[in-house]
């Protein structure tokens, strides 16, 4: 009987972990000026016609502007050339989106997390909220799925995993083979919306 007493208090102890840790957001509230979406393609909204990428639909959805600090082909390298770019208009929340050209490219795993890494540590020493978004990292087998959900516990980030789950090989959701359509951004758009808005209402 003490046994199976021990054994619900222990059950129901690693319940509460998994339930509420990881659930505070560092900066959280946010308190800067803006709202910037920075990262690579997916980002600046390839293969969507004009004002259907999902930073705009995102914008919409929350009634608020968000500034698209997306240039295309950039991998997370060039993320920490560019990052004063960011800190330049004050952020309260970033999104960030890097990856998948570092994968294309064949840039190490680690290195990838790792300059994700300071790139989170910087933009949380100016105060921002970061919003991690996770990219696939493989064909076959995803490679990256776990390095982003380490990298938002580790950071105490908020988090999206895998923007792209469900849209690759879905010709009605995807542009081309890397880049969704208007109906797969609308797709992501809601994704990200549902972390975001809270976030940004102040209701998380």
């Amino acid at each position: 009987m003490k046994y199976t007493v021990y054994a619900i208090v222990v059950a129901a102890a690693i319940l509460m972990y998994l339930l509420f840790s990881g659930s505070e957001i560092t900066n959280y509230p946010p308190e800067g000026e803006s709202i910037v979406a920075f990262g690579d393609s997916l980002v600046s909204g390839v293969g969507a016609t004009k004002g259907n990428d999902f930073v705009s639909l995102l914008s919409q959805q929350i009634n608020e502007p968000i500034i698209n600090l997306g240039v295309p082909g950039e991998t997370t390298r060039d993320a920490l050339n560019r990052i004063d770019d960011v800190l330049a208009l004050d952020p309260k929340v970033v999104i960030l989106l890097f990856g998948g050209n570092d994968y294309l490219r064949k840039i190490p795993s680690e290195e990838t997390f790792a300059n994700l890494g300071s790139a989170i540590e910087t933009m949380h020493e100016s105060g921002a909220v970061v919003v991690l978004l996770g990219v696939r990292g493989g064909v076959i087998r995803d490679n990256f799925e776990d390095e982003y959900a380490l990298l938002a516990d580790t950071y105490n980030t908020a988090y999206v995993s895998n923007v792209l789950d469900g849209l690759f090989g879905n010709p009605q959701l995807m542009s081309d083979g890397i880049h969704p359509n208007d109906a797969g951004y609308a797709i992501i758009a809601e994704r990200v919306g549902r972390v975001l808005e809270p976030i940004v209402r102040g209701t998380y």
